[in-house]
């Protein structure tokens, strides 16, 4: 049955992104045509963010009853200020919402709360790349699969934090309206692509934009934008108005690859997302710049073997 609540549980200290854009996705899902009912739960009066923005229009936990077709979504917070005295104030809450057989969901550092409500226990589960040894060792019955996006054991899921909280709610709207409405939603959000939760935490779009150079940063925005064209270094070379040979060991110095390696890479990732869509492969291999379907196959053949 799908859906028709989504309940958001806050934490004191809650990191704001890792609730609204889990939030965002939700209420677009309504401005696109599928609504769902958003309330707002914590065991505190007035939670603030990490970032010292306050709330005040958040209910208390005992004014939900959760039923199992809710959707729990639990935001990370800031572990240094998680105060872990207060768990008897939510812990029996979210136990017994688990018991209903609604969906939970962490994102990022939330996970830790899932593992110390005992939901994780023997279950697999990820967070945030920078506390996936933390929760391991703290919470040793977990399996914590490191570099995913998202991770599903039953109606349990965790998310790695941050942006993926986005692709982990266009995930739930997925389940539940389809592939070609989340996409939708995902548009409407002006999000690139919906990733699943097979794909690394760290994408190609995400690798190779951990740099400061200016130019090479305006030369990946115009390659994703144009990569049904043919593209050239010299085309490139003249978009930031340096020589196609200083533009090569720039972008290599500044990304550590090839720019016909970034290009590649990022042609098959697109490839990989529009394929799931069930578009047919001469029309995926037109979109992502490949000369013939016959080498979008072979790219694919030589990446798996």
């Amino acid at each position: 049955m799908i859906s028709k609540r989504v309940v958001f549980f806050l934490f004191d200290s809650v990191h704001l992104l890792d609730l609204a854009g889990a939030v965002t996705v939700f209420y677009e899902s309504g401005c696109c045509g599928k609504k769902y009912d958003m309330r707002y739960v914590s065991p505190y009066i007035n939670p603030g963010t990490s970032s010292g923005l306050g709330f005040s229009n958040v209910e208390p936990l005992s004014s939900v009853t959760v039923g199992a077709n809710d959707i729990i979504i639990v935001a990370g917070m800031e572990i240094e200020k998680w105060n872990r005295s207060d768990d008897h104030l939510w812990i029996p809450w979210l136990q017994a919402a688990a018991a209903t057989g609604a969906t939970i969901a962490s994102i990022c550092t939330a996970a830790f709360a899932l593992a110390a409500a005992g939901l994780l226990n023997g279950k697999n589960c990820t967070t945030h790349w920078a506390w996936t040894t933390a929760l391991q060792q703290e919470y040793p019955l977990l399996k914590v699969i490191e570099n995913k996006l998202f991770v599903q054991s039953d109606r349990i899921f965790s998310s790695a934090g941050i942006a993926t909280g986005i692709d982990l709610a266009l995930y739930l709207v997925e389940e539940q309206h389809g592939v070609d409405f989340a996409c939708i939603v995902a548009k409407d959000m002006v999000v690139y692509m919906r990733r699943d939760g097979t794909e690394a935490q760290n994408s190609i779009y995400l690798q190779s934009r951990q740099h400061i150079h200016h130019h090479i940063h305006r030369v990946q925005d115009y390659i994703i934008k144009h990569l049904h064209h043919k593209l050239t270094i010299e085309e490139l070379a003249e978009f930031v108005f340096i020589s196609p040979r200083n533009l090569t060991r720039l972008f290599k110095s500044a990304t550590g690859i090839t720019i016909g390696k970034y290009i590649q890479s990022l042609r098959q990732e697109k490839a990989r997302h529009l394929l799931k869509t069930k578009h047919k492969v001469a029309w995926v291999a037109k979109q992502c710049g490949f000369s013939s379907p016959a080498q979008l196959r072979k790219l694919f053949k030589e990446a798996q073997d």
